[in-house]
C-alpha cells in the first residue's frame, strides 16, 4: 500500500517537472492570418492593395532631408516617408526563469514608388539577417553616498530607541511642556 502511494507521488511530481520546464512561446508584431507578404506582386500591387491583403504597416522609414535657409548653414530634418513599409514579427520562446530566447523574426519590406504607388521591391529579412549592436554599458553616476548592505540593516542601531529623548521640546509634532 506504502509503496502504490509512494510511486504514485513520484510519478506525479515527475509530470509537474516536466512540464514546468515547457517553453512559453510568445507572438509580437504582424501576424499573417489570410495573406502571407510573399502574395505582394512587384509593380503590380499598390498602397491601397497592400493594405487590403497584409493591413496596416508595423513602422514606415525615417528619412533625413537637408534645406538651406537663405545661404545659412544647412539644417538636417527627420521626416517619415511612406513610401517604405515595415511588417515585423517575431516569436520569443522562455523556458522557466531562463532569459527569453529569440526564435523567429521577419521582417517585410515594402517600397514604393512615389509617384504611381505601385511597388517596387519587396524584401524579407530573418533573424540571419540582423546584426548584433553594441551598446556602451557605461552608466551615468548619481549623486549621493552608495552605502553597504551591511550599513543599511545596522544603520539605525544607535539612532534612538524606545526611550523619549531630553531633546523632544521644539520639534515638529511635539507638544510644549509635555513630557510623557
Amino acid at each position: 500500500m506504502f509503496r502504490k502511494s509512494a510511486l504514485a507521488l513520484l510519478a506525479s511530481a515527475a509530470v509537474v517537472a516536466t512540464g514546468a520546464c515547457t517553453p512559453m512561446t510568445t507572438y509580437s508584431g504582424f501576424q499573417v492570418v489570410e495573406a502571407n507578404p510573399a502574395d505582394v506582386k512587384v509593380g503590380e500591387d499598390t498602397k491601397s492593395t497592400v493594405i487590403s491583403k497584409l493591413g496596416s504597416p508595423t513602422a514606415t522609414s525615417l528619412t533625413e532631408s537637408k534645406a538651406a535657409v537663405a545661404g545659412q548653414e544647412m539644417k538636417t530634418a527627420t521626416v517619415y516617408d511612406s513610401n517604405l513599409w515595415f511588417y515585423m514579427s517575431q516569436v520569443t520562446d522562455r523556458v522557466a526563469f531562463y532569459k527569453p530566447r529569440v526564435a523567429k523574426r521577419d521582417v517585410v519590406a515594402v517600397s514604393f514608388d512615389p509617384g504611381s504607388d505601385s511597388v517596387l521591391a519587396v524584401n524579407t529579412y530573418t533573424l540571419e539577417d540582423g546584426k548584433v549592436v553594441a551598446f556602451n554599458g557605461r552608466e551615468t553616476p548619481t549623486r549621493g553616498r552608495e552605502i553597504t548592505i551591511l550599513e543599511q540593516l545596522l544603520g539605525n542601531v544607535g539612532q534612538g530607541g524606545m526611550l523619549p529623548r531630553d531633546d523632544s521640546e521644539g520639534l515638529p509634532g511635539s507638544r510644549p511642556g509635555d513630557n510623557r
